[in-house]
């Protein structure tokens, strides 16, 4: 580039501001500023009403002694409280946690102390669990703020903290927000799963939250009139950043403070919902309810959903039911989804099979996203488009994470090589779309020979009586390790572990078959994924 596109041609406030996902609010605060934003239960909250309740908590933050880069942390179910933190807290300038609220309370006294949460929010029902994280803790406990959902059954404030509301009415409506003086200035903290020792906390920048944010509004088709239903935990990874998308296009937020059959047909029936997420078990909750809690409903409801892939019977059932599935894939360090399978309208031409071959790829990358490659991790080469060659799949661009918190290590492990490892293994085919094939921890190496559990996990749910299936490795004096399948039958089904391995043998090689199958509920995290850390322990002792 020459000089003369140089000189004179600087950054200044008119052309240039930092990216951030707060905006989003306050424009549709002044557009639609009498639209509904928010409906929990009776409660009906405006874009005006939001945005000045989440200023309000900005400016009570302030006056509690929160600065900006300092951590507030949240112990919430999906309610208004928790939408209003994605803004409030951030415009304070402070770093949002967003804590899982199904940890025990040694996981989350630990996140409370790595974090160094200066105040935390919490639902009623949750402080009892607070209380006991509070006493984990090793450090400097956090101040505390009880919010009391009049849609809760039962109970009340337990006097943990200081009430919600009475909190944001020492707050101003009108506090004087400031965007972040840096878009590469830390949004927020999500923690990961944290299966095999203590969870790493990944921080998200201002930029990747508010380029992700648009990435869904581009992705899931978000539209006028949009109705978003909560159904997606908003502790996991700020409800993919959903938070900011839903605002962005100025739709409506449904909260929910549980995943129940009977109150998700209600909300899709009588507030039009037309787009909803959530793992592979929101679907199961969906499908298996009873007549009394179905409700009829006019539109086509989209449902986004990560982790495994979707059986071909479960798309099929949800079709027939009304919800177009889209399957996205991505990690904590990611945003969340930064991958998606795109589909083709020539692809509905294709017989039953062949539409399930290419719904259970994971797809290509978010327009938001720079890179995506399945790369050989010794090598640092892309593996060839062949539909054959596994590699780890990388991401590279500015919906990754900055880092993991006090954990340069790590961090550089991540981003060995100039892209962040996902440590999941797959094949990318010759249109560019990816599939993964397994974790790189549980693929099964039986004999020399490299078993995909994903391949034995996709013919087993082809019979008619398998509701959920997860297949480990399973130590094997001869052959180093085997398969071993841990199976949830459908409710009234019936099967043996024999037909179930016959059923395997008539399509896949003999050596990829299970040697063992084990019937009862899978272990599952609160996210709806299976725990195969816990499995393969249950496997040894199969």
């Amino acid at each position: 580039m020459t000089d003369a596109y140089r000189e004179g041609l600087d950054r200044r406030p008119a052309n240039y501001q930092p990216l951030t996902p707060l905006s989003f609010l306050a424009r549709s605060a002044q557009v639609f500023p009498e639209r509904t934003a928010i409906v929990h239960g009776k409660l009906r909250t405006s874009y005006a009403d939001f945005y000045a309740r989440a200023r309000r908590l900005a400016s009570a933050l302030r006056g509690a002694g929160v600065w900006p880069g300092q951590t507030v942390a949240t112990l919430l179910l999906n309610t208004p409280p928790m939408l209003e933190a994605h803004y409030g807290v951030p415009m304070a300038g402070a770093v949002l946690n967003t804590i899982n609220t199904r940890l025990d309370a040694a996981a989350i006294g630990f996140i409370l102390d790595h974090g160094e949460a200066r105040l935390v929010l919490v639902d009623s029902e949750l402080a009892p669990l607070l209380r006991d994280a509070l006493a984990a803790m090793n450090g400097p406990k956090p101040a505390v703020v009880e919010y009391s959902d009049p849609t809760a059954v039962g109970g009340g404030r337990v006097g943990l903290g200081e009430d919600y509301e009475k909190f944001l009415r020492k707050g101003d409506a009108n506090f004087n927000w400031k965007m972040p003086e840096d878009e590469w200035d830390a949004i927020s903290l999500n923690y990961t799963s944290g299966t095999t020792g203590n969870p790493k906390g990944v921080v998200y920048h201002h930029r990747g939250a508010s380029l992700l944010a648009t990435g869904n509004v581009i992705h899931a088709r978000l539209s006028e009139p949009m109705v978003y239903l909560w159904t997606l935990p908003m502790f996991h990874c700020n409800g993919w950043c959903f938070p900011w998308s839903v605002c962005a296009a100025g739709g409506t937020h449904i909260c929910l403070r549980q995943v129940r059959a009977g109150p998700i047909y209600q909300a899709i029936a009588e507030h039009g919902v037309n787009l909803m997420c959530g793992a592979p078990i929101v679907m199961s909750v969906l499908l298996n309810a009873t007549d009394q809690e179905r409700r009829d409903f006019g539109q086509k409801v989209t449902f986004l959903t990560a982790a495994a892939p979707p059986p071909e019977a479960t798309l099929a059932a949800m079709a027939e039911a009304g919800f177009e599935v889209i399957h996205l894939y991505g990690l904590t360090e990611t945003y969340g989804p930064a991958v998606l399978n795109e589909w083709k309208a020539e692809w509905n031409a294709l017989d039953g099979p062949g539409r399930a071959a290419m719904k259970a790829r994971q797809g290509v990358k978010y327009a938001a996203l720079e890179a995506l490659e399945v790369i050989d991790p010794d090598t640092m080469e892309a593996v060839p488009a062949d539909g054959k060659t596994i590699g780890e799949i990388m991401f590279r661009g500015n919906v990754v994470m900055k880092g993991y918190l006090k954990n340069p290590k790590a961090t550089e492990e991540a981003f060995a090589g100039g892209w962040f490892h996902s440590g999941d293994l797959a094949v990318k085919h010759p249109d560019g779309y990816i599939q993964i094939r397994d974790r790189s921890k549980d693929i099964i190496i039986s004999g020399g020979e490299n078993i995909s559990s994903i391949e034995v996990e996709d013919v087993l749910y082809k019979h008619p009586a398998v509701a959920m299936v997860a297949v480990v490795a399973k130590s094997d004096e001869k052959w180093g390790e085997t398969p071993c399948a841990f199976v949830e039958l459908k409710t009234g089904k019936t099967a043996t572990g024999d037909e179930l391995i016959d059923f395997c043998r008539e399509r896949l090689a003999r050596f990829k078959c299970p040697r063992n199958v084990v019937f009862g509920e899978l272990p599952k995290t609160s996210t709806g994924k299976v725990q195969k850390f816990e499995l393969r322990k249950l496997a040894e002792a199969v």
